[in-house]
């Protein structure tokens, strides 16, 4: 062993052990767990977080050693098949018809499978691998996502495997813009440029996006260029990113306000006519007359009809079944007042002078978007990358803790049908909503100082 690589192993060996767990961590999530062995899946999950942790504690100024060692989590997982969610199925499915020049928005698949489309490879092992409702319903995903789809299907060859790698490829190399954009973002803002490794390094990032294929990982990528750029002073070439993140998925829609103290009136007006024009030109080409109502009647399905880990949701409902309310009807009337209740935020932040500054803006985005979720009826465990990544902008923390709990909601999968176990359910809320009642009360209240550079950052 030549002397510099001894040195290396000397003052790194700690650290070095602990990558060999975790990639062995990885590597038993990846290929030996199924769903519904909750033990094993909160061991693994618990021993990974604790790892994540003590490696940005020892690490934190060694750059190369943590993007290596995320780089090295996320290639554990480069030929498993995602064993936690079957959405991917789905995801194919969109691009195998969109690289042979079918349009995924027009037909269900089941409606395809009975003869509304010919036949294509892989057709009957994705209609069966998918969820019946997603079977069932036409495609939710925005175009700009089905383009990745499309992509990953031809550079895939046209094999399930080849597929499912294509699609990681893509989830990686959007991760690694978002280390590279996200640490540049943490300087311009005076915020220690280590902290965008408690979004890399993450087990729910490395699983839900990595693992799972979810494209959250793209649309923060865009997402994240896009703020850099507006914070640059270069508003019109991130208007570009901008509407591409929104066109792998909806959510940076709901920030758009908050741009309006950022730029003013009438850059704004620009801004938001170059995000609608990118948008159009992506959906051009999948556009069709019945194409509103089709993606309309599965957008309205996520707000009426389905609930999953929710928190504030979960507590509304038992009162209202308690006072003779019927589940059926109460969250469909609750799905309505999600969103406006989510605006109202939204608008009302816009107002606020603090707003117009860049350190200020992330903790009005990481309000809006944590409201959501956490009056939201459904939160799958992926959709907290979003106010994940926002917090480390800013001097919340509760996402962060949120992000290590929200995964013991697989819990419900542990029998033959999925039921969840209202003793994790409030596990999982009574720590978040604990954690950020902490953080109001440190920090009086005040959403803005939150924002406010400090020495005493996490880790």
């Amino acid at each position: 062993m030549s002397r510099s690589l001894l040195t290396f192993w000397n003052l790194h060996r700690i650290p070095l052990l602990m990558v060999l767990l975790s990639m062995g961590f990885y590597a038993a999530f990846a290929y030996d767990l199924v769903r519904s062995d909750s033990t094993k899946l909160l061991t693994l999950l618990a021993g990974l977080f604790f790892l994540c942790y003590k490696l940005i504690q020892f690490e934190k100024w060694n750059y190369r050693f943590l993007v290596g060692a995320g780089i090295l989590f996320r290639l554990v997982f480069l030929l498993a098949v995602p064993n936690l969610s079957p959405d991917y199925y789905r995801f194919i499915w969109d691009g195998s018809l969109l690289a042979q020049g079918f349009n995924p928005y027009l037909f269900t698949p089941g409606q395809w499978m009975e003869g509304a489309g010919p036949a294509f490879p892989l057709a009957e092992q994705l209609y069966q691998g998918m969820e019946s409702l997603s079977a069932s319903n036409y495609s939710n995903y925005p175009p700009v996502n089905q383009y990745f789809f499309a992509l990953a299907q031809i550079l895939g060859g046209g094999t399930l495997l080849g597929s499912i790698i294509a699609l990681r490829a893509t989830v990686i190399l959007a991760d690694l813009g978002i280390l590279y954009i996200g640490r540049r973002l943490l300087r311009q803002l005076n915020k220690p440029p280590h902290m965008i490794f408690w979004y890399f390094l993450n087990p729910m990032v490395i699983v839900e996006l990595t693992g799972n294929l979810h494209f959250e990982g793209v649309m923060l990528f865009f997402f994240v260029l896009a703020m850099y750029l507006v914070l640059q002073g270069r508003w019109a070439l991130g208007a570009i990113p901008f509407a591409l993140s929104i066109g792998v998925k909806l959510m940076p829609l709901m920030l758009l306000p908050l741009l309006l103290p950022v730029l003013g009136w009438k850059r704004s007006a620009v801004f938001f006519g170059i995000v609608g024009g990118v948008l159009l030109a992506c959906l051009s080409p999948l556009y069709f007359p019945e194409f509103g109502p089709h993606y309309l009647q599965t957008l309205r399905l996520w707000f009426s009809n389905f609930e999953f880990n929710a928190g504030l949701y979960s507590l509304a409902e038992r009162l209202a079944v308690w006072k003779g309310a019927k589940p059926w009807q109460f969250i469909a009337e609750y799905g309505r007042f999600v969103p406006w209740v989510t605006a109202i935020l939204c608008l009302g932040l816009s107002l606020h002078p603090k707003m117009r500054q860049g350190r200020h803006w992330f903790s009005g985005a990481l309000a809006v978007m944590a409201l959501y979720y956490l009056i939201a009826a459904v939160v799958h465990p992926w959709y907290l990358t979003f106010p994940l990544l926002l917090s480390l902008f800013t001097r919340w923390r509760f996402p962060l803790v949120w992000s290590a709990l929200v995964l013991v909601s697989y819990t419900a999968y542990s029998g033959p049908r999925v039921e969840e176990k209202t003793a994790w359910l409030l596990f999982e809320y009574f720590a978040v909503y604990g954690f950020m009642i902490y953080e109001i009360v440190t920090y009086r209240g005040n959403i803005f100082a939150l924002s406010k550079n400090s020495g005493s950052e996490t880790a």
